[in-house]
């Protein structure tokens, strides 16, 4: 009777799902070994979520940052299937997905990233803005436009929390509003940038100053309204007139995630092993924002698209050995540097020794973003549209 392969499903398609669906694919698995690999994401296309602020400048497109899994995996042997899940059983090796469909599964890796957590004040859920998805986008922008359209001398913008993603959307709406936006950035804590480098802030600092965004340190927010924002400072409440509030702080996991009868630790995410496993659960994998992962050298893992990135190769190749009788790897996370943009033809760039800002940093930010394309056909597409857009622009002028 001949032996079924084993399958490994994948749920998750962003860096860390698929490009470990795109490792596996390429490891040198034996004709008789080589296993069925499905991957599960809600949408239809990846999201290369670095570049997601460009599409509110206009500087790119949906269609660069965001290919259809079916066109990055035709001819890698790797199975797609669009679909919500509903939930794991751990115990019968299977996946429910909301439209009744399961999976057994040999391997599975969870990689579901996280959600933004709208529910930690009262009215964020009902009136504030997430930016993650890009059904986040599409909202966004639609809701801008209506802004724009207005007869509004300002536009207001609130934005919650003042890392990474608070700051590049800051000024990114800023250079997209001009004159028109008014812009708060809002941080619990005393500084912008709390885990980044002292250039990197200092530069993010420089660029939110040239925009006139405000920034309220030290700040909380107690509450939101369809036209306020209460801000608390020292003690002292603050209602302040809103048109658009963006929420970035906190994250939060998938029902799917949060119900698996698996250690975890305070914020929800799963506790793993070096060598990527669950722990007391060898067969499953975890990786990405839903993943609470140290390395082999101890250090905790921050959750990034590098991180993911970085761990998608341990996870494709431990699977792979564990399928194949070989020794697993435990992760090194190698800390490679830390690229943001900050508004149009502007950004900062650290690592490896380089420390750069303005326009070199932007171009070699899209340079190493273009290298990180999940596929050689999309990178050739996107390079020459790069390349060549400029010409367009200035021939149609």
């Amino acid at each position: 009777m001949t032996q079924q392969p084993a399958r490994i499903c994948i749920l998750g398609g962003g860096f860390g799902g698929l490009y470990t669906a795109l490792r596996l694919s390429e490891l040198p698995w034996e004709r008789s070994e080589r296993p069925e690999i499905v991957l599960v994401d809600r949408d239809d296309r990846f999201l290369f979520t670095p570049l997601l602020y460009e599409l509110l400048t206009g500087e790119l497109q949906t269609w660069e940052i965001a290919p259809p899994f079916q066109e990055i995996l035709a001819n890698t042997g790797v199975r797609f299937c669009q679909g919500v899940v509903a939930g794991i059983d751990i115990e019968e090796h299977l996946v429910h997905l909301h439209d009744g469909q399961d999976f057994a599964y040999d391997r599975l890796v969870l990689a579901l990233g996280g959600e933004t957590s709208l529910d930690m004040v009262p009215g964020a859920a009902e009136y504030a803005f997430g930016f993650r998805t890009m059904a986040d986008a599409y909202r966004l922008e639609e809701r801008l436009r209506i802004l724009e359209e207005s007869e509004a001398d300002k536009i207001r913008i609130a934005i919650a929390g003042a890392g990474y993603c608070g700051v590049e959307l800051a000024c990114k709406l800023a250079d997209r509003l001009g004159d028109r936006g008014r812009i708060r950035l809002i941080e619990l804590s005393d500084m912008i940038l709390r885990t980044s480098t002292d250039f990197n802030r200092d530069a993010a600092r420089k660029a939110l100053e040239d925009r006139g965004v405000w920034i309220d340190l030290d700040t909380s927010v107690e509450s939101i309204s369809p036209t306020t924002i209460s801000l608390v400072y020292k003690g002292q409440v603050d209602p302040i007139p809103v048109d658009l509030v963006l929420w970035t702080v906190g994250v939060g996991m998938a029902d799917a995630v949060r119900s698996l009868p698996v250690k975890q630790n305070q914020r929800g995410q799963l506790t793993t092993t070096p060598t990527l496993q669950l722990v007391d659960h060898p067969d499953i994998f975890a990786l990405g924002d839903l993943a609470d992962c140290h390395d082999v050298t101890g250090q905790a893992i921050p959750a990034t698209a590098q991180s993911a990135f970085q761990q998608s190769d341990f996870a494709a190749w431990n699977i792979w050995a564990s399928l194949s009788g070989r020794p697993l790897l435990p992760f090194r996370y190698q800390q490679l540097g830390e690229m943001m943009t900050l508004g149009t033809d502007n950004a900062t760039l650290t690592g490896l020794g380089i420390k750069l800002d303005g326009t070199p940093a932007y171009i070699l930010r899209r340079l190493a973003y273009l290298y990180r394309m999940p596929s050689l056909n999309h990178q050739l597409k996107v390079g020459l549209n790069w390349i060549t857009q400029p010409l367009v622009d200035f021939l149609s002028k």
